[in-house]
């Protein structure tokens, strides 16, 4: 596989983990550069792993991973979509979520990654160099991931509490984007 397709696959991996990291930054009052480092780390790494993982796991286990990986990106992404929706609901005087807490991110870094890992399934049948590629998925995902938070920022403020409503509805939407895909009811 050429550089050119590992970074076109890489674009298309990240691009749940951009409409994530948007979120998290429109929930942030002030733009926080550590932060989003973070963010952006566990987004690059795990985009990076999975397919690891997958490459790993090889064909033995296609059908398995395949049949349910909508599910569990489904289930994970509603969940959180859930929390922030209900956050956004609350009158409470804290309204922002920018909270990049070790299990927060971990579910959202999965959630968001699960795709990468039949990927790596597909780059064992493929024999690509495996480092290579998950070298090129794992920066690309980490600089769109970046630019995704900054983005998400510059907007925070004008929408205030609609920004973490518009982020839970957007991770749901994802989600339910992923299922109904992969149960072929529709392409988006």
């Amino acid at each position: 596989m050429k550089i050119f397709e590992i970074m076109l696959i890489g674009i298309g991996l990240a691009m749940d983990a951009f409409a994530v990291c948007i979120c998290k930054g429109l929930s942030m009052k002030k733009m926080n550069w550590k932060n989003a480092i973070i963010i952006a780390l566990y987004f690059g790494t795990f985009q990076a792993l999975m397919p690891i993982l997958g490459y790993v796991l090889g064909s033995a286990f296609t059908g398995i991973v395949e049949s349910v990986d909508h599910w569990i990106a489904f289930i994970l992404l509603a969940l959180i979509g859930k929390n922030m929706i209900k956050e956004s609901l609350n009158d409470e005087e804290e309204k922002r979520n920018d909270n990049v807490d070790f299990n927060t991110m971990i579910l959202l870094a999965i959630a968001t990654s699960i795709d990468a890992l039949a990927v790596g399934i597909t780059f064992a049948f493929l024999e690509t160099n495996i480092y290579h590629a998950v070298t090129i998925i794992g920066l690309i995902t980490f600089f769109i991931c970046l630019v995704g938070v900054k983005i998400g920022n510059k907007f925070g403020d004008k929408f205030q509490n609609k920004a973490e409503l518009m982020g839970g509805t957007i991770l749901i939407l994802i989600g339910l984007k992923i299922l109904l895909e992969h149960l072929s009811i529709t392409s988006f």
